[in-house]
């Protein structure tokens, strides 16, 4: 969790106590129960009506129906579109009662699914999704577009086609053509499994419903003072002696190799791109107690349970350090397909600034030697980023101009930056004062507040094109089930991706939380428990 100095003594066990007690969202005035029947339209979702919206939707002509008779066509030699047809008729087959075959048949009719290079305009994630009469076609130039395209045309359905039992139809797309495609490469989710353990088929969930607003990146907190997640063979009592508790003193857990590849593999099916964090030099009690010889004075503390922060840091001057930093890097980046891992570096205030330094300009080198790319907290401005580095800044309203204005000199000198603003894009921000859940130390985060603002103009300075896009990060101290997590994240998560996603011209509070409030139903028949925020109009209030 980031924050300035670490407020939560002001909240301390009043919040574990919430935590603890909160184990539903029917508990929580004003939350979505999951429980309402979901019902059709008999006239069509206007097209575009969506989240995120769309760079370019045009109306016209006739709806089309999915009926008895509906198949899905994909190429016939693409094993990305059978997969994604498959994906399609799985989420359809539930609610509508129909077979929905896939098939690599030729035909104009029935819903296809084409992959082509021709419209590069597209890029790597974009789509076009035409409905007519007869057929809805989705193209697209990659997998992801193909992917994202499916999302648009679930949320073009009414909500009722995400129930698990057979509802009734009709089943109708609105006649049109939408255009599409992200405004920012980096639109990610941040789940912090370190305070809080979540186990495979939790963050399974979660991935789903993140998948569903064009998320793209799955940011891993792996390790922290409560917690070490991820076996690492070489120092195998990281995961059994650091990762065997939590806040609050649990149980704790962590993922072993194969469970971690698993959730790399489910995220990649959903076109999620998993970002794995191992924080240092602080955050790191649990590793820590788990090797003596990581501490300076070769003692090591007691396992920790608490939300304090800033009172822990690996031993910068032993060669040590290095050698376990060097293995742990090696074998996460073994396991991980993607392009990045994430070191961390905020909130080390035992390491003083030198050391700070020595260590960064150390560890970014190993993670380019191992074939990754080296992601930071936004502290990591005030040692060197290494090229090709991201900064991810976590920074609110009370952060000093001083901390903004490094960060904004890098950003000149070439290093991207990913937006996590406390006060914005926070999902463990309370909504306000009466939220059950969650700290207020960078204050209260409504949902028009999680929304209303640019990335590309957050940072005054920091050139257009150093944004690489949004991300917002769930921190664990208050958090501990999935009906935690969906309450905390929903309606916000949805904005955040918005934001990412959707051209700078479409931003407008007031017809988003009109599009945001159409989500509800869907919510609701996806047994998502989310939070009825006051600002928004949801349906039958």
């Amino acid at each position: 969790m980031r924050q300035h100095h670490r407020s939560t003594r002001l909240f301390g066990s009043l919040l574990l106590v919430a935590a603890a007690g909160f184990s539903s969202v029917a508990a929580v005035p004003g939350g979505g129960s999951g429980v309402k029947e979901a019902t059709t339209a008999t006239t069509p979702t206007p097209l575009g009506q969506i989240v995120p919206a769309p760079a370019s939707a045009v109306p016209g002509g006739s709806p089309y129906e999915i009926n008895s008779k509906t198949r899905i066509r994909v190429d016939d030699d693409s094993r990305d579109a059978h997969r994604i047809g498959s994906y399609l008729a799985g989420v359809l087959r539930p609610s509508t009662g129909y077979p929905l075959k896939v098939t690599d048949d030729e035909g104009r009719d029935g819903i296809r699914l084409r992959l082509s290079s021709k419209d590069k305009s597209l890029g790597s994630e974009g789509y076009r999704l035409e409905s007519s009469r007869g057929s809805v076609t989705i193209t697209a130039r990659k997998p992801a577009g193909l992917f994202y395209g499916v999302q648009t045309l679930r949320q073009q359905l009414p909500a009722a086609a995400e129930k698990q039992t057979r509802q009734k139809g009709p089943w109708l797309v609105a006649g049109g053509t939408i255009k599409d495609s992200p405004r920012y490469e980096h639109r990610g989710a941040m789940l912090d499994v370190s305070r809080h353990f979540f186990s495979v088929d939790k963050v399974k969930r979660y991935i789903d419903q993140m998948s569903l607003y064009k998320v793209n990146k799955l940011h891993l907190h792996l390790s922290d003072d409560q917690g070490w997640r991820i076996a690492i063979d070489s120092w195998p009592k990281l995961a059994t002696y650091g990762g065997s508790t939590q806040v609050g003193g649990g149980k704790g857990g962590y993922y072993t190799k194969a469970q971690y590849k698993d959730i790399v593999q489910y995220a990649a099916s959903r076109q999620l791109e998993v970002i794995p964090e191992i924080d240092m030099p602080g955050h790191t009690n649990a590793a820590l107690a788990s090797y003596a010889e990581l501490n300076c004075d070769g003692v090591a503390p007691p396992l920790y349970t608490g939300t304090e922060v800033g009172f822990s840091s690996l031993c910068v001057k032993k060669d040590v350090t290095y050698d376990f930093v060097d293995d742990v890097i090696r074998e996460i980046a073994a396991l991980t397909p993607g392009k990045y891992i994430h070191i961390g570096g905020d909130e080390a205030h035992s390491t003083s600034h030198e050391d700070y330094v020595a260590f960064m300009n150390k560890v970014q080198p190993v993670v380019a030697k191992y074939g990754k790319t080296a992601i930071g907290w936004h502290q990591l401005t005030g040692a060197t980023p290494a090229k090709g580095a991201i900064a991810q800044y976590w920074g609110y309203d009370a952060t000093g101009a001083a901390e903004r204005e490094q960060v904004v000199n890098a950003a000149k000198k070439g290093t991207k930056l990913v937006l996590s603003p406390a006060d914005r894009a926070y999902l463990d921000m309370k909504y306000d004062k009466d939220t059950p859940l969650g700290l207020a130390w960078a204050g209260y985060v409504s949902v028009q507040r999680s929304y209303d603002w640019d990335p590309g103009t957050y940072l005054t300075g920091a050139p257009a094109d150093s944004i690489q896009g949004v991300e917002a990060p769930l921190w664990s101290e208050t958090i501990s089930t999935s009906p935690h997590i969906e309450y905390m994240a929903f309606p916000r998560l949805p904005g955040i991706a918005e934001l990412g996603w959707s051209p700078a011209s479409t931003h407008d509070w007031d017809t988003y939380k009109v599009r945001l409030a159409e989500q509800g139903p869907r919510w609701d028949a996806l047994g998502i428990g989310y939070y009825k925020a006051p600002d928004v109009p949801w349906p039958g209030n």
